[in-house]
């Protein structure tokens, strides 16, 4: 399997996710963040995920989604529902979400 996410050809949406973990480290996050990629692949309309933390606590996952009525049953899944709950008291000094359309998609893979 590819560490990157696949996705058909544009247009798709993307929500963006940046984050600042506290300094609470919680095994708890870990399973969260699983349990949630597991439940978004349930969802129809899901694309994949990309995502990446940096030592500091900063992170940046990004959701791909077929089009606004799937990111609207993500946005309202009750599981889902209940973990930005819990990221909120727990695990996030602050975060940001952003949702774009993608337009276009240009790849680059070295033949090595």
């Amino acid at each position: 399997m590819s560490p990157l996410a696949t996705t058909p050809d544009p247009p798709y949406v993307a929500v963006i996710f940046t984050s600042l973990r506290t300094a609470h480290d919680d095994a708890g996050y870990v399973a969260a963040a699983t349990r949630m990629e597991e439940l978004a692949a349930e969802i129809p309309g899901f694309l994949g995920i990309d995502s990446a933390r940096s030592p500091d606590g900063v992170g940046i996952t990004v959701s791909y989604w077929l089009d606004d009525d799937a990111v609207a049953a993500w946005r309202t899944h009750p599981e889902h529902l209940e973990t930005q709950a819990r990221g909120r008291q727990e695990w996030y000094d602050r975060f940001e979400l952003r949702v774009a359309r993608v337009e276009r998609v240009r790849s680059y893979r070295s033949s090595s």
